[in-house]
């Protein structure tokens, strides 16, 4: 009877053990990635394309905007000595070469008042570049030029042909009649022959310094109005500078060598506030030059409106926890296949996998033409309905589906909120994934995995 028993035992064959469904499982897992790098790389095409529109803009618009100025420039005569020797008789002369360069002097005092209002009116498509305009106010005051610092004697200076000079980038998006009062008499600046280097150069016509001047200072006031885009930032060439921005930009980065006050700084939803004030005893170069003026790039300082809402960066930080998500599915499934004995074929296991991948595509299109949260929110609930009503026809029952659609919606609210963080979300997300082992490791501890 006994061995009657043991001849009606058929010995199963490996591929329908426990351990050839596991590898079947997990090189499908394999071969899915194959798909989910395809969606990062659309991503990272949808990204590209939005940079190019974006430079696209702005380079129409305006792009960003360096102000290096004003500084008076007066001219001086220099007499260079050589010596001339004539051929024919051997006799050698002194001559004398009158050349005429130039003297530049910073402001003793220099104040900046910036408005700076966004504008979104740009749409390129489906994109939509967000790039500003800046209303820009400056003033102070040039006292005393010491041409004894430079060696250059005063019956040799040309107080009767001073101006003034900006130099400056972006000069073709500059909106505003550009004027300068300086004490009485208002003045034009008007561009000048570019010197070959990222900055454009803005001049006064010739005044004389001397008859303008009051006690030997000269007020200067005017106003300038940008399109730009990216960022807005100064050199602080004034003995004293003092700059002020207020924006309707949420999401300023304050960059460069010198930092905002904190006590007056302020950033809400309705924009921003931030003032700097920069001695000549914080920076290393002096307040008179002559012949040239120096590269001072690297003493820059400002502000850069960025977006930290990035959607194509937060569909690529989704679409890294892709093969998480693929994974834990599949696992979940093989849990239910092993504790309720229910087959599930190879075949159906991939309609589920693409059916994850599936979210990714429609997260990256819904995202393009709505928020990320709500291209989120319809991906997740398209494809945790879709999954689940698919797991009813397999499992035939409801108890395991509703357990799936409660996992992969955790799963993907999980993975949303990791995604909101910065600073936490390293911890947040091991945490989670402490959690989600914990709970494996529960449901799987009854499981005969030698049968």
């Amino acid at each position: 009877m006994e061995n009657q028993e043991i001849q009606n035992q058929e010995p199963k064959s490996f591929f329908q053990s426990t351990t050839a469904k596991m590898i079947m499982v997990g090189f499908l897992t394999l071969v899915l990635l194959i798909p989910l790098f395809f969606v990062q790389d659309l991503i990272s095409e949808r990204s590209q394309r939005k940079n190019e529109v974006t430079r696209e803009v702005s380079n129409l618009w305006g792009s960003d905007i360096l102000f290096y100025g004003p500084i008076l420039k007066i001219p001086y005569t220099s007499y260079d000595n050589y010596n001339v020797t004539d051929t024919k008789t051997g006799v050698t002369t002194i001559q004398k070469k009158t050349t005429i360069n130039y003297a530049y002097f910073f402001p003793n005092e220099l104040t900046n008042s910036s408005k700076v209002m966004k504008n979104e009116s740009l749409k390129r498509g489906i994109f939509n570049p967000i790039v500003f305009t800046a209303n820009m106010n400056f003033k102070g005051n040039f006292t005393s030029p010491n041409f004894s610092k430079l060696n250059i004697a005063p019956e040799n200076i040309q107080w009767d042909k001073a101006s003034i000079i900006v130099k400056t980038t972006n000069l073709k998006s500059i909106k505003s009649e550009l004027k300068v009062q300086v004490n009485n008499e208002k003045l034009s600046f008007e561009p000048q022959n570019n010197d070959k280097t990222d900055y454009s150069l803005l001049s006064t016509s010739v005044f004389d310094y001397k008859n303008l001047a009051t006690n030997d200072k000269i007020n200067f006031n005017f106003n300038i109005v940008y399109n730009g885009s990216n960022s807005l930032k100064f050199v602080p060439i004034g003995k004293v500078t003092n700059v002020s921005i207020d924006s309707d930009w949420q999401s300023p980065s304050f960059e460069g060598t010198f930092a905002s006050n904190d006590t007056t700084k302020s950033i809400s939803a309705k924009g921003f506030h931030a003032d700097w004030k920069v001695l000549d005893i914080n920076r290393t170069f002096s307040q008179q030059y002559s012949n040239v003026l120096p590269d001072l790039d690297d003493y820059l300082f400002g502000v850069k409106l960025i977006e930290t809402v990035d959607e194509y960066q937060q569909n690529e930080r989704v679409s890294k926890y892709g093969f998480l998500v693929i994974g834990l599915t599949f696992l979940i499934f093989f849990l239910i296949q092993s504790i309720s004995k229910i087959n599930i074929h190879i075949f159906q296991y991939s309609m589920i996998g693409i059916a994850l991948i599936m979210f990714y595509t429609l997260l990256i299109s819904i995202t393009e033409h709505s928020s990320f949260s709500l291209a989120y929110g319809i991906s997740g609930i398209a494809v945790v309905a879709l999954i689940t009503l698919y797991s009813v026809s397999i499992l035939k029952n409801k108890k395991f589906p509703m357990f799936i659609a409660t996992s992969l919606s955790v799963l993907y609210a999980f993975i949303f909120v990791i995604i909101q963080m910065e600073d936490y979300a390293l911890l947040a997300g091991s945490i989670g994934l402490f959690f989600i082992l914990a709970a494996v490791m529960y449901f799987s501890r009854k499981i005969d995995w030698s049968k």
